[in-house]
């Protein structure tokens, strides 16, 4: 027996009308529109052979030559790389006569002559005076090193460090950036920053400046000019300098401070360049040490080199050169390394062959699926919306289910 029709919902709106103000306010249908009620037009497209079988090896063939370029470019760039981590304890002392184990290197050059191993030496301790009264105990390394061709401009003089994690997290926020603007903050301000652990010198009760980790751990390894050796019975000092190693939007951040010498205590790793801040030794300008510029901007890997010198106009000449170093920074406390960089560049940045085998190793698997893919095809083609392949064509009815089906429609 048919049951009659309920009427709707807006039938019985229309019939009821002392509700019908309310009951438009409460509705909750959509607005007849496109996009509410989902009319606007799609396309979808339909993947067939004939559409991604060329896209492989379209990517293929564009990416595969891309990336064969970038290794050519990555290819062209000169450097050398010297570790000189165990100076201090590996190296001869200077002007000794012993023969030592050579520092680890690795170089790459234009120039297929045989150059000799790089050598190096460190010195006794002696005091190199910073400021009145401020005399640091210092060893030198001194590291010498065959250019076999001419190199640059320009030429760049890198630290590059290992194992030392400046991405994480805690140090990587470990700082004030009120303070790198030159801002005077009180010490109740920093108390509650993010410098933290390094806020207020317990000694003093006097805020850090710079305050925070990334401040506090400066690599403070000091590079001089290399001297190329042996020409004209005279040495000839090749000169890079540390200006213009920063970003210009960094260089743009930092300010002079407006603390006074005696508002501020030194970081606890600067306390022997700065035992305290006074008038004769007053803290850095931080608008022109654009080598703590260079530091303040975290690297991503525990791996990473950093711009330490420059030479924009000079051709670095083939020849025997010396490089002396102040060697301050203690890595041995994390486990790490230290070693310099001595690298020219191409239009595509320093050497860094990992984009283009990136893209090699994605254009050559494209290449290679399309043709696997394309023979597949040519073999066994498969028709397309061939509705055999659908799961459910596929499954068998279970005799138990089908018995009962019978019996109940027997």
């Amino acid at each position: 027996m048919s049951q009659p029709d309920l009427p709707r919902s807006d039938s019985v709106e229309q019939q009821d009308p002392h509700n019908a103000p309310d009951e438009k306010k409460k509705s909750r249908r959509p607005a007849n529109t496109a996009f509410r009620q989902q009319r606007l037009k799609a396309w979808q497209p339909i993947l067939t052979p004939k559409t991604v079988l060329p896209l492989f090896f379209i990517i293929g063939i564009i990416f595969a030559p891309i990336g064969g370029l970038l290794i050519y470019a990555s290819a062209q760039v000169q450097e050398l790389v010297i570790d000189y981590t165990n100076c201090k304890d590996n190296a001869p002392l200077q002007g000794s006569s012993d023969d030592a184990t050579p520092p680890s290197y690795h170089m790459s050059f234009r120039s297929t002559n045989q150059t000799s191993k790089p050598r190096w030496w460190h010195s006794r301790t002696e005091d190199v005076n910073y400021a009145p009264g401020v005399d640091v105990p210092t060893q030198n390394c001194s590291l010498q090193f065959t250019i076999p061709n001419d190199i640059g401009p320009p030429v760049f003089l890198y630290y590059r460090m290992s194992n030392f994690y400046q991405n994480h997290r805690r140090y990587v926020k470990s700082l004030d950036l009120d303070q790198m603007k030159g801002k005077p903050v009180s010490s109740n301000t920093i108390t509650h920053s993010s410098c933290d652990p390094l806020r207020i010198d317990p000694d003093t009760e006097k805020p850090y400046y710079p305050c925070g980790l990334i401040a506090n751990s400066f690599f403070n390894d000091t590079f001089f000019s290399p001297v190329r050796v042996g020409t004209n019975d005279a040495n000839e000092t090749y000169p890079m300098t540390n200006k213009g190693i920063a970003w210009s939007s960094d260089r743009d951040l930092y300010k002079p401070t407006e603390y006074t010498w005696d508002e501020v205590s030194p970081p606890p790793h600067w306390r022997e360049r700065y035992p305290k801040y006074t008038a004769d030794n007053p803290p850095p300008n931080l608008q022109d040490n654009e080598e703590f510029q260079v530091w303040m901007r975290t690297a991503g890997l525990p791996t990473f080199s950093k711009l330490a010198l420059r030479n924009d106009k000079d051709v670095m000449r083939a020849g025997t050169y010396r490089l002396d170093i102040r060697d301050y920074f203690d890595v041995d406390l994390y486990g790490g390394t230290k070693s310099i960089v001595i690298s020219t560049r191409t239009v595509m940045g320093g050497k860094n062959p990992f984009m283009g085998i990136a893209y090699v190793v994605v254009g050559g698997m494209c290449i290679l699926l399309g043709a696997l893919f394309t023979l597949a095809h040519l073999i066994k083609p498969r028709k397309l919306g061939d509705h055999t392949y659908l799961t459910w064509n596929n499954e068998q009815p279970s005799t138990a289910t089908a018995s009962g089906r019978d019996q109940r429609y027997g």
